[in-house]
């Protein structure tokens, strides 16, 4: 009988926080609303925060904020600050564990796109707000 890695053991420690299975680790990294789109906007390149917001209008700035500070906190995505003073510049970008989840990331793209194209409607915002 195989035994799948999540089934080693009760519980798996990652930073001090027990999880019941592997698929809890994850979705405590990733999960939620915010966090994984954040990561799909920075699989290809490194952004400003202003760059991010304006990609993801529906996020608030304190959210956005908030789930840019857990990311980081977690090792998926890392802050470069240039600069000493006022205007400074920051710079989101995925480590290199972040990276790791592309394969992730492209796949939610792919199931997307198959249930937009199944059961959705593109809606061009400039004709909706007309």
């Amino acid at each position: 009988m195989v035994m799948n890695i999540e089934c080693e053991s009760d519980y798996i420690k990652v930073n001090e926080k027990l999880y019941p299975c592997t698929v809890s680790l994850a979705m405590d990294l990733i999960g939620g609303k915010w966090k994984t789109v954040i990561l799909y906007h920075l699989k290809d390149t490194d952004k400003r925060y202003n760059e991010l917001r304006k990609e993801m209008p529906g996020v608030t700035e304190r959210t956005l904020s908030l789930q840019l500070k857990q990311l980081e906190e977690d090792g998926l995505i890392s802050r470069k600050v240039y600069g000493e003073k006022p205007p400074i510049k920051v710079i989101y970008g995925l480590t290199k564990f972040g990276r790791s989840c592309i394969p992730l990331l492209n796949a939610i793209l792919l199931w997307g796109n198959h249930i937009a194209e199944q059961k959705g409607e593109f809606i061009n915002t400039l004709a909706a707000n007309a």
